[in-house]
């Protein structure tokens, strides 16, 4: 796997998986929006942490630096 997340895609991520599950488990969210959510903030913690984003890699895209 090619990385295709930079750092400021990664960090987005994270704090959006992070506020969804405090959302989460202080019940300001339920039932299945909130099943939804906390899927959706699995994802994004994951990807984020492994700097790969299956959505990203069929459409070419990456949000990392450009090496020169």
């Amino acid at each position: 796997m090619k990385k295709n997340i930079g750092s400021t895609d990664k960090i987005i991520r994270i704090l959006v998986a992070i506020v969804i599950a405090i959302l989460y488990f202080t019940g300001t969210i339920s039932g299945t929006l909130g099943i939804v959510l906390i899927i959706v903030a699995i994802i994004f913690l994951l990807t984020g942490l492994i700097n790969f984003c299956p959505l990203y890699a069929p459409f070419g895209l990456s949000t990392c630096k450009k090496k020169k």
